[in-house]
């Protein structure tokens, strides 16, 4: 008889109080579809009386991961705790030390070390799996892993933030600005205890580490990402961008180009017609483009309890198949040391700004984009606020190095009022 698949989890959170439910809850299915009886013997949290939702009482407990990650009884150690240190990762090294298996939800913890701790798994012979660590429940990992294998991948690119999504549709609908929505959504607790994560762009941007080493054959490389959080976008971004036929979205793009790997976080506008433009509230979305295949894209929750423990439980059910395979899509030692792309490739802008009521105020701007090398595709100016007009400008496709050279050079022209906003347009 075919023996157990004996688990440990470490971190008895929303997500793993969700993954011990539909362990209870789906037994007979998970066996049925993978052969043999998927059990929990111990886990570890912080707190042993907090009620999380699920009876626990039947299952050993330990209070250092790193003994629940020891136990002779522990075939898969299930990290869940977060953080890119301390204990998750003492934890994990010490499981993967053992030639146990390791599962986890934790992006910052592979964006830093993902490198070291896939190279330890096949120096021991077992498996790193990490499904429930980008956008919730939506198979990306897999995706990306095995059903484009066949593919050179040539872009990845989506929305990896649910919080910054909703953030920016709810400033759209309601017409609300950013301080005014921030305070909804960290009083709903849809940010992390440390709201920079979100806004800031890191958490979506550890999610992309890993999709780029998965899709191009790198080493993981976080600090390589170009990052720029959600902060400085305004109510008026959103309704000129939309007056302009675009939808802003905190964007994580990864693309191989002659110049090394591009990576970057931003906010950019997508055509208003686009999937990722009708992407709301919490929702993700992970765009996928293989010479093959062509496009394909995922749509699903990006957290949550359930579609988060979905993605945790497909691991389980991979290891307990026997399927385990190499953490980013072949041996690690086998990754290379990606170029970071020292500029991006060329796009059109968006730029906002307000200029002063003086005569020739508009050709003065012009001149500048002209001698930096910016060609005006349209313009738009409003009604006058005070002084001054908004005045919106979508050029060609640019460098951002020129878009840079002319936001340095507008100050000496003594027409722009303030600092001038811009932001790229991302070809869907």
């Amino acid at each position: 008889m075919t023996k157990p698949l004996r688990l440990g989890i470490a971190g008895l959170g929303t997500v793993g109080a969700g993954v011990v439910s539909i362990i209870r809850k789906q037994a007979a299915l998970l066996e049925a579809r993978t052969g043999r009886s998927i059990e929990i013997s111990a886990v570890s949290a912080r707190s042993r009386s907090k009620d999380r939702g699920v009876n626990l009482s039947s299952y050993a407990w330990e209070d250092d991961p790193v003994a629940l990650a020891s136990r002779d009884d522990v075939d898969v150690f299930v990290e869940l705790m977060g953080g890119e240190d301390g204990p998750a990762k003492a934890a994990t090294e010490a499981a993967l030390a053992l030639g146990k298996d390791v599962i986890t939800a934790n992006k910052a913890m592979l964006a830093m070390h993902g490198q070291s701790m896939a190279l330890a798994a096949e120096e021991k012979g077992c498996a790193l799996k990490y499904e429930a660590a980008v956008a919730g429940g939506i198979p990306v990992i897999k995706a990306l892993g095995e059903g484009l294998a066949g593919n050179e991948i040539t872009r990845v690119m989506g929305v990896m933030n649910g919080s910054c999504n909703y953030i920016l549709t709810r400033m759209e609908d309601a017409g609300l600005p950013y301080a005014d929505v921030f305070a909804e959504a960290d009083g709903l607790g849809y940010l992390e205890a440390d709201p920079q994560l979100d806004v800031g762009g890191i958490d979506a941007a550890h999610k992309l580490a890993l999709l780029s080493s998965l899709a191009f054959g790198t080493q993981v490389n976080f600090a390589g990402i170009e990052l720029e959080g959600i902060e400085r976008v305004s109510i008026e971004d959103i309704h000129a961008a939309a007056d302009m036929g675009y939808k802003i979205k905190l964007l994580g793009v990864a693309q191989m180009t002659g110049r090394g790997l591009e990576q970057r976080m931003q906010p950019c506008l997508v055509p208003d017609t686009s999937p990722l433009a009708q992407l709301t509230g919490g929702t993700n979305m992970i765009v996928l483009e293989g010479d093959a295949v062509g496009q394909i894209v995922l749509r699903g929750a990006g957290a949550g309890a359930g579609p988060t423990a979905s993605a945790v439980l497909s691991d389980v059910c991979d290891i307990a198949r026997g399927y385990r395979g190499p953490a980013f899509g072949q041996p690690a030692a086998t990754l290379t040391e990606a170029t970071p792309a020292l500029s991006q490739r060329p796009a059109a802008y968006y730029l906002r700004m307000a200029l002063t009521d003086k005569p020739g105020a508009l050709a003065k701007v012009a001149a500048v984009l002209g001698d930096s090398g910016v060609s005006i595709n349209r313009m738009r100016q409003y009604g006058h606020e005070d002084s001054t007009a908004p005045v919106l400008i979508v050029t060609h496709k640019t460098t951002r190095a020129d878009i840079d050279h002319a936001l340095a050079a507008f100050a000496n022209t003594a027409v722009v009022a303030g600092d001038p906003v811009a932001l790229r347009i991302e070809e869907v």
